[in-house]
């Protein structure tokens, strides 16, 4: 049988060729606009060849769930060398998706009125931002790209870089200092441009308002409550605990296991290690159920209205085309590429982790033919 695309598929691949470099290259419609679900039959045979990685990979996994059909699987092996396979419920790096736990964190603290997502940084941290910024910056403009504070300068995802600083800590605080530093990029809220710092300076703002580590909240807040046992905060911890797949950079004298990393550097904004079904219990909370209150849920998903914007809280639109809309959010870190994306309608859910082989890419091949398969 040819599961090779057919011109449709290929099409939509092109289109769907920079969700996971992009945390899904969303357009920026409303969040209550109403949608005809178009979720095409589940091909699971397409499925079972697209976790079957390339040579951009090692392994890969998917799990797709949903009144539309199930189905779970993966491909190529969970250590270089030898013969065992990624198992399709193991642990893996999900890099950005921390975002979205981080903004749910920041909404059920508002619920609880711990939190105001309209009040400013300068009102939280006095201290945080020097004089240049003469504009007051929201925890709402934080959590969706708004902020105009500057990156930190550090090339994170430079294999050099990586094998030299990877078992470092950083104190969050000072890497916010360095792009603090920088000065104020543009007017709060004039643009979006996608970056870790706003999460960085959202966990700070946590922890300012609890009095506590921004993961107790975390834990306390959305954890717990979900009974998401796979999912955690490693801290300094370079390990990813109990069952996962290896990940690894190709250099010219053989593959180099980059699966240890402490990652305290990416903190708030990327340090996570979960599961593909924490991960589909987790977003279909969030899109359906009493998990948010409704106030809450408007908000996880309004796009702001800047110029360009596709990002809302944590998480993001995309339109397929043919009425088919999804919402999620991709993440990667050196040696894990990965995304998570479900229809409103609770048709389709789809969570990917491929293991690359080369950190910092424009894409990962693997990836895009699992979005590929899992919805077109």
């Amino acid at each position: 049988m040819d599961l090779g695309p057919s011109r449709r598929q290929a099409a939509r691949m092109r289109k769907l060729l920079l969700i996971p470099l992009l945390a899904l290259a969303f357009g920026a419609a409303p969040a209550h606009a109403a949608t005809t679900p178009t979720v095409p039959p589940l091909n699971t045979a397409a499925l079972a060849e697209a976790v079957r990685p390339g040579p951009d990979a090692s392994g890969a996994l998917a799990r797709v769930s949903g009144s539309a059909g199930s189905w779970q699987g993966s491909g190529g092996v969970a250590r270089v060398g030898t013969s065992a396979p990624v198992h399709p419920g193991g642990r893996f790096r999900i890099g950005s998706i921390t975002k979205l736990f981080t903004a749910t964190a920041a909404l059920k603290l508002q619920e609880r009125g711990v939190l105001d997502l309209d009040q400013t940084v300068q009102h939280y941290l006095p201290d945080l931002l020097p004089a240049s910024f003469t504009h007051p910056i929201t925890v709402r403009q934080l959590l969706n790209h708004t902020h105009g504070i500057a990156g930190h300068d550090l090339p994170h995802k430079d294999p050099a870089w990586f094998f030299e600083h990877r078992y470092d800590t950083f104190d969050p605080a000072e890497v916010v200092r360095m792009g603090v530093a920088q000065g104020p990029r543009f007017v709060p809220g004039e643009r979006q441009e996608y970056g870790n710092m706003g999460y960085l300076v959202a966990g700070l703002v946590i922890e300012k308002v609890t009095g506590r580590p921004y993961g107790d909240t975390i834990r306390d807040t959305v954890l717990r409550p979900l009974r998401l046992h796979d999912t955690y905060l490693p801290g300094a911890d370079p390990r990813i605990r109990g069952v996962h797949a290896h990940g690894y950079e190709a250099t010219a004298d053989g593959y180099v296991d980059v699966t240890e990393v402490n990652p305290t550097l990416q903190w708030a904004a990327a340090e996570m290690i979960s599961s593909a079904p924490d991960l589909d219990r987790f977003l279909n909370a969030l899109l359906h159920g009493p998990f948010l209150t409704d106030r809450s849920r408007t908000e996880l998903m309004t796009v702001p209205t800047a110029p360009g914007s596709v990002h809302a809280l944590g998480i993001s639109r995309l339109d397929l085309g043919n009425g088919l809309v999804v919402w999620g959010k991709s993440g990667d870190r050196p040696g894990y590429n990965n995304g998570v994306a479900a229809t409103l309608d609770g048709s389709r859910t789809l969570v990917y982790s491929v293991n690359t082989l080369h950190m910092g890419g424009d894409r990962s091949p693997t990836a895009v033919r699992i979005i590929t398969a899992a919805f077109s």
